[in-house]
């Protein structure tokens, strides 16, 4: 029989050893969710090398991202964890400023609730890498009717089971793109056989910047990929219910050998800017993701194709001509296949100043310009991968009176507008710039 202390101390300590346990369990739980919910393994589809799968840690990837001339450098450019607060939207723990440290904090709120504050990975068929800004996802092979190898992904879908099954990005405005689409049956292998497009990606990507101050708009630019007059990323499978997928091409009429880059150190004349590494054995291909907000929150998406060729350029991502057949400038209205994005021509420029965005900004240091979507899944019904650009400039008299900075979404924008701070480029009146870019979403930061 215990003594009364005896009790006591069992207690005591019970409640002490629960108090640990459960630290350590907040702990883990809020680093898992930092660097990404819900990542899973990347699904698998069939082989085009007929060897044993080889398992690579993200370390064992050399990072393929140049490091010299942003404008000349062929590839994605720098990622997202840039060298200060312009160019790294990564958001602080929330045990900044508080009395205790980052154990005694539950799980974000997006862990009950996807439309709460917290981190939230939309696109889910593989894991995003948070210390490098990638994520690593199924490389799909398919043919042309000619036979000529067509080497893909797949983001985006406008069917919701669908998406929820292969852990695709679901878009109900994608239905409306048909007219920008091109067309794929399955064949008794299950592999998709595409009727048209085609991709080069052998043309050397190169921008040269405006001058200092005023680098937007460069006074020369070439993509680093070149689609044929029927090349959209945009597919409709014709014999398996009509639905429509983003499939962007990333490599095009190359043997597996010649597009097998595990470890990084990829081959840009065969494959697209954006690849960080590609895996014809394991059927895998890492990309590159860039920053965005979308109302007010740090986003992560890849950047894949432009319906013009000053686009691509700066985007580093393909041009897709038949992109150009999307209807622009409804927005939310009846049939729209787009979504919108908000992208400064004049914005603070350096990494190290947290107002930092815009187009200047980024040809003149490389990163990326922070730009602002509009609605994405669990914060939006009307989100498409198909960004119709919205180009906008800050009045001098806006700068003048200190006004510029760093906007975070869309309706505050539209504020600024409304009150005369932001126009289109040059003066002009804002509205649809009459372009538009693929960019499907991956990531919610918080």
């Amino acid at each position: 029989m215990s003594s009364p202390n005896s009790d006591i101390e069992e207690k005591s300590h019970l409640n002490c050893m629960n108090i640990k346990f459960r630290a350590v369990v907040m702990s883990v739980t809020l680093s898992m969710a930092a660097l990404a919910q819900h990542s899973p393994s990347p699904r698998v589809p069939r082989r085009a090398v007929d060897r044993a799968i080889e398992v690579r840690n993200s370390e064992e990837i050399a990072d393929s991202r140049a490091t010299g001339n942003p404008n000349t450098d062929q590839g994605p450019g720098p990622g997202p964890i840039g060298p200060g607060p312009g160019c790294n939207l990564f958001p602080a723990p929330p045990s900044v400023g508080a009395a205790v440290n980052l154990s005694y904090f539950g799980p974000s709120p997006s862990t009950k609730n996807q439309s709460l504050v917290g981190p939230v990975q939309l696109l889910k068929t593989g894991p995003v890498d948070a210390t490098k800004g990638t994520i690593t996802i199924p490389l799909y092979l398919g043919h042309l009717k000619n036979g000529k190898n067509v080497w893909y992904i797949l983001t985006d879908v406008d069917n919701a089971d669908v998406a929820d099954s292969l852990g695709l990005n679901f878009s109900a405005k994608m239905a409306f793109m048909a007219n920008a689409s091109r067309t794929a049956n399955l064949d008794q292998n299950g592999d998709l056989v595409f009727d048209k497009g085609t991709v080069d990606f052998s043309p050397v990507r190169s921008v040269t910047p405006g001058p200092v101050g005023n680098e937007f708009p460069p006074s020369a630019a070439q993509p680093g990929a070149v689609g044929d007059k029927d090349y959209s990323p945009f597919v409709q499978i014709v014999n398996s219910g009509g639905a429509i997928y983003n499939a962007p091409i990333v490599a095009f009429d190359v043997n597996a050998r010649d597009i097998n880059f595990p470890n990084g150190n990829v081959d840009y004349s065969k494959v697209h800017d954006q690849v960080i590494a590609i895996d014809t054995v394991n059927m895998t291909v890492t990309i590159n993701l860039i920053n965005g907000f979308s109302f007010g929150k740090p986003v992560w998406y890849m950047s894949m194709d432009s319906s013009i060729p000053l686009a691509a350029a700066i985007e580093h991502n393909t041009f897709a001509p038949l992109m150009a057949a999307l209807h622009l400038g409804g927005d939310d209205t009846f049939f729209s296949p787009v979504e919108r994005i908000f992208i400064s021509t004049n914005g603070a420029q350096g990494c190290a100043n947290p107002q930092r965005q815009g187009l200047s900004a980024d040809l003149a240091d490389g990163f990326r310009p922070n730009n602002v979507v509009g609605g994405i899944p669990t914060n939006a019904l009307d989100y498409s991968p198909a960004w119709d650009a919205q180009l906008f400039e800050w009045t001098q008299d806006a700068i003048n009176k200190g006004y510029r900075g760093q906007v975070r979404e869309e309706f505050q924008i539209l504020t600024f507008v409304q009150d005369g701070l932001i126009t289109g480029p040059g003066g002009a009146k804002f509205g649809s710039s009459g372009f538009s870019i693929n960019c499907a979403i991956l990531q919610r930061l918080n």
